[in-house]
């Protein structure tokens, strides 16, 4: 495997190469990165990825300092994926100068949810990827179902700008214990660990009360929503959302498109301790 941090060394090295598939990440790897470059290999070759903790994505009281940094242990689960180049650039290979172009996801898709507790994240997101795909310049990318509302904006933003980039999704990888796997998830004190599951049994509640509506309305939606955040925050955590959403656009869903059989996912945000977890399912 080839370690490259130069953008021009990289380009050189990919010259020819019209087929090659990428997977961003920010490093600290687990199986779930590692059957994201599983997929990538399905779809094209050469196999790409990319580790950098990308400044730009986190807010100002977020850990962007304490993010695992495993580099290493990264490269060698890699290796052994068989990928071909990893792009490690450090910030000055990325941002050269200061990034003062930014690419700015519609308030509707990018405010909301995760949006409106991070301000400014997907705005550091759309950001880096952007950069990453004219550096790389793949055939295709793999991104991850677990973040579900970046997925859907790196594939809007890449339709959007007509990149020559087809976006993969990738189904979330688990523990045996439901648990969504996670970089953050290392945060979490054992005892935290072992309650870090009940997210997932809590989704698949909702899912189950939604499935068992006599009549599917929006009223009902909103109050399965409010009676899982009640029922999360009393086991101790601290939900910033459940929500039950249209999976085309994420926006609140409407009776006329319930009647209509339109697909949702619920979503959900919530901090165990001083770790903030994410996970989704779709109904």
């Amino acid at each position: 495997m080839k370690i490259i941090s130069d953008i021009q060394e990289l380009r050189d090295h990919l010259r020819g190469q019209n087929r090659a598939s990428f997977v961003p990440t920010m490093g600290n790897l687990h199986e779930g990165h590692l059957s994201l470059m599983r997929l990538a290999r399905q779809h094209g070759d050469p196999v790409v990825a990319s580790i950098f903790v990308n400044r730009l994505q986190f807010g100002p009281n977020e850990d962007f300092d304490s993010y695992p940094r495993t580099m290493q242990a990264d490269i060698d689960k890699l290796e052994k994926e068989g990928v071909y180049i990893l792009f490690a650039p450090t910030e000055r290979d990325l941002y050269p100068q200061p990034q003062e172009y930014r690419v700015d996801p519609p308030q509707q898709l990018g405010d909301i949810l995760e949006g409106e507790f991070r301000p400014g994240f997907f705005k550091g997101v759309c950001t880096v990827v952007l950069k990453l795909f004219s550096c790389v310049q793949p055939k295709v990318a793999v991104f991850g179902k677990k973040d579900y509302q970046q997925l859907m904006i790196i594939r809007q933003m890449a339709k959007q700008f007509a990149l020559p980039v087809d976006i993969i999704p990738a189904e979330t990888i688990r523990a045996e214990d439901g648990l969504a796997l996670s970089s953050r998830n290392g945060y979490l004190s054992t005892a935290e660990r072992a309650e870090a599951p009940a997210l997932q049994r809590l989704l698949n509640e909702v899912r189950s009360q939604v499935l068992n509506l006599n009549e599917r309305n929006v009223e009902a939606l909103t109050t399965i929503e409010k009676n899982a955040v009640a029922q999360l925050a009393k086991r101790g955590w601290s939900p910033d959302y459940i929500a039950i959403r249209q999976q085309s656009d994420l926006a609140p869903t409407s009776n006329e498109n319930l009647q209509a059989g339109e697909p949702l996912v619920i979503l959900t945000a919530a901090k165990l301790g001083k770790t903030r977890l994410i996970d989704n399912l779709e109904i």
